[in-house]
């Protein structure tokens, strides 16, 4: 088999075992890389013989917060032979094994244990060089696992940080998720595959975050848009992110006007960065000035080739990619003279939350599912960048009944533990809270918007601008 993720790692270790590789901000402990390998292969061995045995190329969901133990179950596992999938911690248990079955997985990691799920077992993944999965909704709003090999993992962390220029000796700031596909290529794969260390942020909140770069002097900070609006917005002192040499923003769009208030308060510009779960990352922009044009996220990261097609749609070719080597993101984009590929929106109906793609069709399903719903409609929201916003259609005796029938739905399910929602159950408040027994929590929208009727157009249908246009009003 050609270089794993794993062999890299083994081979920085032994070359320098008492270097940095790790601080957890939230307990101060710096952990060097023959300690966080230790660590990884005690987890492994305080498994059973049999279990080790049978995470033999299997995937695994792995359910666990940033910090020093994501590491040990990360390697832990590809040292078994598995394939980790990485997942959200914060989904519930039930989310979490939904979400397995789905992906065809035989164990689940959360809450500090190792979980077995029901046979029969999926069969054993028949090639042997297979390192991870990433798991997104897809087009479809399902859960699915896309399984990358060591080398497309390698490749991507690699043409990163020479595009980026993130380097051994740079102290990377981890705020965003580690198994995101942003996380697994700007954090895990420059330390495993180069040793470029990380520091695990005590909190994202920004008064936090600043402290932590004044005590641990990080150098690369991989952020989202939503952070640094708030860093730019709070009163954090600019000196305190005196030690960042590059800052970077990605998973969602970021506002021109964020870019430019951050610049002039911190007297430094963001980088633009662009990906997608299954060709890694696209384009960067080296000179921190594309992000104060809207859509522009700069140029080609090194070793990325794209192929256009028509009507402003894209294929993106690299060592990364998924599968053949070839793929077309869901986006439409255009070219400017300098080389800076322009962002013109979706091809399709989705959006991009925190990094991840949601089907804004399966979100208005969703909410049509719930009583007494007539119409639904789902589009960004307009002021967080991290968020949808929906208009639900309850006409007046649709909405008398949707109190009765979601009020005694939320009841229920209040009595078995899972929810308890505000009444009347027509309100904004409840309509998310019964849509939080359908989706993930990082689907529902943060604003809903409740008509009694839609506005149409001369053909009877819903007028999708005047919608949008009502989103938009600010809440009465």
């Amino acid at each position: 088999m050609s270089e794993t993720v794993l062999h890299c790692w083994r081979t920085l270790v032994r070359a320098h075992p008492e270097a940095t590789a790790l601080i957890d901000g939230a307990d101060g402990r710096t952990w060097t890389r023959a300690a966080l390998s230790a660590a990884a292969s005690g987890w492994l061995r305080a498994l059973s013989s049999e279990t080790r045995a049978a995470l033999v190329r299997r995937r695994v969901i792995m359910a666990e917060p940033n910090g020093a133990r994501w590491f040990h179950v990360f390697l832990g596992l590809l040292e078994a032979g598995a394939i980790p999938a990485p997942a959200d911690a914060r989904e519930t248990p039930a989310a979490l094994r939904a979400t397995a079955a789905a992906c065809s997985a035989a164990w689940l990691w959360h809450g500090g244990a190792l979980e077995s799920l029901p046979p029969p077992p999926p069969t054993r993944a028949r090639r042997r060089d297979l390192c991870l999965a990433k798991l997104t909704s897809g087009s479809t709003g399902m859960p699915k696992a896309l399984v990358f090999t060591h080398a497309q993992m390698l490749a991507d962390g690699r043409q990163l940080a020479a595009a980026m220029d993130i380097r051994p000796g740079d102290l990377n700031l981890a705020v965003i998720p580690l198994g995101h596909s942003y996380g697994l290529g700007n954090l895990v794969m420059p330390l495993l595959a180069q040793g470029t260390p990380l520091v695990c942020a005590a909190s994202p909140l920004p008064r936090a975050l600043a402290a932590d770069c004044e005590r641990w002097r990080p150098t690369v900070f991989p952020a989202v848009p939503t952070l640094l609006r708030a860093l730019a917005q709070t009163g954090v002192a600019p000196a305190s992110l005196a030690s960042l040499r590059t800052i970077i923003s990605a998973g969602a769009p970021l506002a021109p006007e964020t870019a430019a208030a951050f610049a002039q308060k911190f007297s430094r510009g963001i980088h633009a960065f662009y990906g997608a779960s299954e060709t890694g990352g696209i384009t960067y922009d080296r000179t921190g000035r594309a992000a104060l044009t809207a859509g522009n996220v700069g140029t080609p990261v090194n070793g990325v080739t794209l192929r256009w097609r028509r009507g402003g749609r894209f294929a993106v070719a690299s060592a990364a990619v998924l599968g053949c080597g070839i793929c077309p993101p869901p986006d439409r984009a255009e070219i400017n003279a300098r080389g800076e590929l322009i962002l013109l929106g979706r091809a399709g109906r989705f959006a991009k939350i925190a990094g991840r793609r949601v089907n804004l069709v399966e979100v208005e399903n969703a909410l049509r599912a719930l009583p007494g719903v007539t119409g639904a409609f789902v589009a960004g929201h307009p002021t967080r960048p991290d968020a949808l916003a929906a208009a639900v259609e309850i006409h007046g005796r649709s909405a008398d009944r949707a109190d009765i029938s979601l009020r005694s739905k939320l009841v229920r399910e209040d009595a078995g533990g899972k929810v308890r929602a505000p009444m009347p159950a027509s309100t904004p408040a409840a309509l998310r809270a019964a849509l939080g027994l359908r989706l993930a929590a990082w689907k529902i929208p943060a604003r809903i918007l409740v008509l009694k009727a839609f506005p149409v157009t001369a053909r009877g249908k819903p007028d999708r601008r005047k919608l949008l246009a009502l989103l938009e009003e600010p809440p009465r």
